[in-house]
């Protein structure tokens, strides 16, 4: 008696140590929030009764609490670095396709011509730069010249795909698409594993570089989120507070998203919001404060690197020179409905062709769609010189206000200096370039519209904001391009009467090009506050609020009076991510257990007892079952509750006692007590457990209304919820329940989702 009585000790005094495994989670679960924080409160209460102790102690104390800012510091320096490098490569490798530097191959078009002695007008044809017919058949221009020049465009736009597609193919699947809708899933507390990791951010850092530079039509802002939270998971596991807990480091996952919308378009400000409002699960005040100091250091450092490249603090700046009048917020409001009926059209549109893409063959094959896509986009685009140049210079250029220097196209008006007061010109009759730009944006906007559709979600890095940014810019400057014509010819007209007389200079067509961006962009997002930020940081326009408020505000209505999904939200669902929307209120009167498992005619709810089971039987349980956790019950006649255990802690558990210590057999029996009773003689050591057992799991009754019940599981981020009625266990509610709950109250596939 009295030796199995000191091994018992032994073994009781080993489990009572942390074990290494207990408390982490499984691949494609959701954490448990609460346990996390309650873990982070315990570890800091430690560390400040420690540190009243001894000096050192005093200095842990202060590293621990500063660890945050230099793990911020660190993001942002990281962050910004790849996005300068993305940048820089992606701006080289787009001009390759059209020509070569000959007074060095590593310099773009731009940096070529920088030490030219052209002028102005001809900057762009500075004799340093050759294109490919020049260089291989000794002339620039003729039939020969341009067909070898389309050829070598669309040979380069088809390599860089292919090589994008074959290197996530091969080394980091999960490396393809936007990457936000899985950014938002982990944030709510889903674990990916392998999402956030080295490799993932080596390949997608090399590959969206390829695919922005093969001229599809995508974008590199939201892929750089992803980047930005990759290098945030890395570097946490230099801090032991973050590497241990999953909910500190959700925290530093959310500033890291900041920090990648603050490098893709240097907007630090409108970063944090866009963390904030569309991503973020939870976000407390510091984050916030840490999120803008990270998005404030890539922002610097991103601009540090690339100075002169696209990635200054203002992505496309503008100077219009006159306000805009209240009138003009009808054809504001009307580009917000523009953007959210293109929003409405191209979610529904693309989550179609995803969903056919899962369920045909179409999706065993992404290399032939990455082909096929790519060369009709280099067909179509090169032909049409708004469809060839980068979609950032489009965007750019459609911005833009023309002045007197100005040799675009869309600045050819016909010329009438008379009334030009220092950089401000009349409106003018519009010439026959004008014309020409416009039906080259108006087919240019019809190509964009579908082909994106097909582009977004192929198996390589693809971001939607500046394609849809694209879509709505060429919309507003084809309507304000009209407008300025209608007050230029009919400016007697009663609603031009009183503040655009003849020969003033009433409407700016890069402003309504602005103002239809931020629509297109907020009707494929549902982006308000963070949209308008984000719109006034990458412009500087600051007077020009309400008109982006108006547009924006618009386009979300319609886009929601159409469908109540974005575009993150409307993957997320495809892909069956646990997410539960905090935004969506549960207006329904359902109770707890109405959704309960089991159900009337299930089989009984699988349960483990306090004291009266053996290791076998909890194997057993285990074997049969694929639950992710147990509640713990006084006895299978009592129903008692005592606590909730979780799967992978038992499985642990039970394996390292088996290994470690001595007389544990499958007919151990398991304590969940906090005192064990004395063994008989000759029976086998018991295993005690009280330790991986939580006391405290959320119950409600069986009354409980299901909107309480949904509520609790937004604001506390549960992943499992007892059923009790008159103390005794019925059943269990998972947010995998509550998730198929509401998608069957709203007419949707329950079995879409597909993890808990």
């Amino acid at each position: 008696n009295g030796g199995g009585m000191n091994s018992t000790s032994t073994m009781m005094d080993f489990l009572e140590e942390p074990l290494p495994g207990v408390g982490t989670y499984e691949d494609f679960n959701t954490i448990d929030w609460v346990r996390e924080k309650s873990r982070d409160r315990d570890r800091h209460r430690e560390i400040t009764s420690r540190s009243k102790e001894s000096t050192w102690a005093l200095i842990h104390s202060v590293s621990d609490a500063f660890s945050g800012w230099l793990l911020m510091l660190l993001i942002g320096l990281l962050a910004g670095s790849l996005a300068g490098l993305i940048d820089i490569s992606a701006h080289w490798m787009t001009d390759l396709k059209e020509g070569v530097c000959l007074a060095g191959f590593w310099f773009n078009h731009e940096h070529c011509c920088w030490k030219s002695n052209t002028t102005f007008t001809d900057r762009d044809k500075c004799p340093e730069w050759e294109s490919w017919s020049q260089l291989i058949l000794g002339q620039g221009e003729g039939a020969f010249a341009y067909i070898l020049n389309y050829f070598m465009y669309v040979l380069w736009a088809l390599l860089f795909s292919l090589l994008a597609v074959l290197l996530v193919k091969g080394f980091a699947p999960y490396a393809c698409g936007s990457g936000i809708p899985e950014i938002k899933t982990i944030l709510s507390g889903f674990i990916i594993r392998g999402y956030l990791g080295k490799w993932t951010l080596i390949i997608k850092t090399i590959t969206l570089v390829l695919a922005v530079s093969s001229g599809l039509s995508l974008g590199k802002e939201g892929p750089l989120v992803h980047v930005a939270c990759c290098c945030g998971n890395i570097l946490c596991h230099l801090f032991t507070k973050y590497r241990k807990n999953e909910a500190k480091r959700r925290e530093v996952l959310s500033a890291a998203a900041a920090a990648g919308v603050s490098v893709a378009f240097g907007a630090p400000i409108g970063g944090v919001l866009f963390s904030l409002e569309e991503v973020s699960y939870y976000f407390p005040l510091k984050t916030l404060w840490r999120s803008f100091f990270a998005a404030l250091v890539a922002a610097f450092t991103l601009r540090s690197i690339n100075p002169f490249g696209n990635s200054r603090l203002v992505l496309f700046y503008v100077e219009f020179h006159m306000p805009w009048h209240l009138l003009e917020l009808v054809p504001f409001i009307l580009l917000g409905i523009f953007g959210g009926l293109w929003g409405a059209f191209f979610i529904r549109s693309n989550i179609a062709w995803c969903r056919r893409r899962k369920t045909t063959k179409l999706g065993k094959y992404p290399v032939l769609e990455v082909f096929v896509v790519t060369a009709i986009t280099a067909i179509l685009a090169f032909p049409n010189e708004y469809t060839r140049m980068s979609t950032s210079e489009l965007i750019s250029e459609l911005f833009n206000d023309c002045g007197i220097l100005d040799s675009s196209k869309l600045c050819e008006y016909v010329n009438d200096f008379n009334s030009t007061k220092g950089d401000d010109l009349p409106d003018r009759a519009a010439g026959p370039g004008v014309y020409t730009a416009m039906w080259q944006l108006a087919l240019a906007l019809v190509m964009k519209v579908f082909i994106t559709v097909f582009t977004f979600g192929m198996k390589v890095p693809s971001g939607l904001f500046i394609p849809s940014m694209a879509v709505g810019a060429i919309a507003g400057r084809l309507l304000g391009v009209a407008m300025e014509q209608l007050a230029f010819y009919h400016h007697d007209w009663a609603i031009f009467s009183g503040w655009c007389s003849q020969g003033a200079d009433c409407i700016t067509p890069g402003l309504y090009a602005m103002v239809g961006a931020a629509a297109c962009l907020g009707g494929v997002t549902r982006m308000t506050v963070s949209l308008v930020v984000i719109m006034f940081e990458l412009t500087g326009g600051l007077e020009y609020i309400v008109p982006l408020m108006a547009a924006a505000m618009t386009s979300k209505w319609v886009a929601d009076a159409i469908g109540r999904e974005g575009i993150y939200d409307a993957h997320i669902r495809l892909n069956g991510y646990p997410f539960l929307e905090a935004k969506e209120e549960f207006s329904h009167k359902t109770l707890a257990m109405d959704v309960m498992r089991p159900r009337r005619n299930d089989p009984p709810l699988t349960v483990i007892t306090q004291d009266s089971m053996t290791v076998e039987d909890v194997e057993t349980i285990i074997n049969e079952t694929t639950y992710s956790g147990y509640p713990v019950v006084v006895s299978r006649e009592s129903q008692r509750l005592v606590g909730f255990v979780l799967r992978r802690d038992l499985i642990i558990s039970i394996e390292n006692a088996r290994k470690k210590q001595d007389g544990i057999v499958s007919t151990s029996v398991i304590y969940f007590t906090d005192h064990s009773p004395p063994l008989p003689p000759n029976s086998p050591s018991m295993l005690k457990l009280r330790s991986i057992l939580d006391l405290s799991p959320f119950t409600v009754t069986d009354q409980t209304p299901m909107e309480i019940v949904v509520d609790i599981f937004r604001k506390l981020g549960l992943r499992q919820c007892l059923v009790t009625h008159n103390g005794k266990l019925l059943g269990i509610i998972t947010k995998k329940d509550v998730l198929k709950h509401i998608a069957q109250l709203a007419n949707q596939d329950p079995d879409s989702i597909l993890f808990n």
